[in-house]
């Protein structure tokens, strides 16, 4: 067997992505490979993605980080799903909740009973969601099952403050033996020979050789695309908005255990509260609304008291045409952007780092593990895209920007599921993507999807089971909620258990 060819990895960049990538690598290959991350204290980070799904716990977890540890160091509070304001029509509100919706029997998912019930409305599906109920409720105790049942317990996430995190997952680096070197890089080589990049050139021309980069650079992609010209994909004619305002504010006396998205005129409102303040933001269209507009709308809608300076960025949607080329494999913005309407920017930086650890090459420069690398890559984003594309079309409203949002040609992907779900009921995941049937059924109901038909399949339950099943369901679920302890209950035990 060959020699593994990898003996250094450069990162260039700090931040979620740079400190997260380098992280995972130091805890893989402890001191097989040297590790050296760039980054300059004099170049700030974007920092909004302070919301997150569950499979950051795993992350946490390869890594041996203790929850507590975590929620402690980084103003954490519990995040049970995300509620949506006014996506449908004005008015309209729901929820994607994680974790299941009811309970699955035999070969059919629980929606199928649900539309045999012959609902009034789409809002009592939420009734069976475990995490919407303690979501409303602002209840939380983390448990694997039900007591007494196999049920499983709440589905959770965070949000938190993502500078903490990335200070925190420095510190752990650090620790495990990569090298920081906080410089700017002033210039990137490239080898005449293989198109690799050699090495790059920092503002106090240090000289920094490596077999592979790693390129945690931002929207800029210094090295992917500065460097390699690996062009560049949009997505603003599925998703419009391409601009954001960020402003933080002191928080109140209680948090909510979810994200909230709101709509408005030409995009959409985030609130996302952690222990001791609150992150806002406004995600608009400069097409549709300008600058001095969205920030007036954007304050409108904020509590009165301290705030922050509010933080204005352009971006647009949609990703590298390859995110590894070459010795370079880009991640976190480097690598593309999608809005964080369902909070999947740190874990695309997180499932990029599993991919790119699951292919690591012999060889720096292996075309075939780079191009099964973008071929699932462009596979995960599309579908993520295909998501929040759903989110926007199947709207009510009758602002322009909606108008425009509702009337567009949609890619034909996304086009058969609406159509398959609004005939059959159902919908099927492809592939290894990021969101089950549950998130996709929750998002169609809650835009105002109702299927004309369900799976038969439903109907091999005798119909007084089947009203007891559901019956019994909600009676669990109501159940264990009003037993619950609160959130703040929840995060006091775990401040309290720092201060000891």
């Amino acid at each position: 067997m060959h020699q593994n060819g990898i003996r250094h990895i450069v990162i260039a960049g700090g931040g979620s992505a740079g400190w997260m990538a380098a992280s995972a690598l130091a805890k893989v290959f402890k001191d097989k490979i040297r590790l050296t991350l760039v980054e300059s204290t004099d170049i700030g980070t974007v920092g909004v993605g302070e919301a997150t799904i569950p499979p950051i716990q795993s992350f946490n977890q390869l890594l041996g980080i203790d929850e507590r540890y975590f929620i402690q160091q980084t103003d954490a509070t519990i995040k049970l799903g995300i509620e949506f304001a006014g996506w449908g029509q004005a008015s309209s509100q729901y929820m994607h909740a994680f974790g299941d919706v009811g309970s699955n029997v035999g070969l059919t998912h629980f929606i199928n009973y649900w539309l045999r019930q012959s609902p009034k409305n789409a809002s009592d599906y939420w009734r069976y969601s475990l995490n919407f109920l303690a979501a409303k409720a602002n209840k939380f105790s983390p448990a694997k099952t039900l007591p007494g049942t196999t049920i499983p317990g709440l589905s959770y996430a965070y949000h938190f403050d993502a500078s903490a995190y990335a200070r925190v997952l420095r510190d752990y680096a650090v620790k495990l033996g990569v090298h920081r070197i906080d410089a700017k890089i002033s210039r990137v080589n490239i080898c005449p020979a293989s198109g690799n990049i050699r090495d790059l050139i920092l503002d106090d021309n240090q000289v920094v050789a490596a077999d592979f980069f790693i390129d945690c650079s931002g929207f800029r992609g210094l090295l992917i695309e500065e460097a390699l010209n690996t062009g560049y994909e949009s997505w603003q004619h599925w998703l419009p908005a391409d601009s954001a305002i960020a402003i933080q504010t002191r928080q109140g006396n209680t948090t909510q255990p979810y994200t909230r998205s709101i709509a408005h005129a030409a995009g959409w409102q985030w609130h996302i509260p952690l222990q001791s303040r609150t992150g806002n933001g406004m995600v608009y269209s400069s097409t549709f609304m300008q600058q001095e507009q969205a920030l007036d709308t954007l304050l409108q809608h904020l509590p009165e008291g301290e705030r922050s300076d509010p933080k204005f960025l352009r971006f647009t949607t949609g990703r590298r045409k390859k995110q590894w080329h070459k010795n370079c494999l880009a991640l976190g913005l480097s690598s593309g952007f999608l809005e964080p309407l369902e909070s999947t920017s740190l874990h695309l930086i997180q499932s990029g780092i599993g991919r790119f650890l699951k292919l690591f090459p012999q060889n720096p420069a292996d075309t075939c593990l780079a191009d099964e690398f973008n071929r699932q890559a462009d596979a995960e984003m599309e579908a993520i895209r295909d998501f929040i594309i759903l989110h926007y079309h199947l709207n009510q409203r009758s602002e322009p920007f909606w108008k425009r949002c509702r009337e567009m040609a949609v890619p034909d992907t996304l086009t058969e599921r609406i159509a398959l779900f609004a005939d059959s009921g159902r919908v099927f995941r492809r592939s290894d993507e990021l969101f089950s049937e549950m998130g996709w059924y929750q998002v169609l109901l809650g835009q105002g999807i109702m299927p004309h038909s369900y799976s038969p399949l439903a109907n091999t339950l005798p119909e007084a089971e089947c009203s007891d099943f559901m019956s019994n369901i909600s009676a669990v679920f109501s159940g264990y909620v009003s037993q619950l302890p609160t959130q703040e209950s929840y995060l006091h035990g775990i401040s309290a258990k720092k201060n000891e």
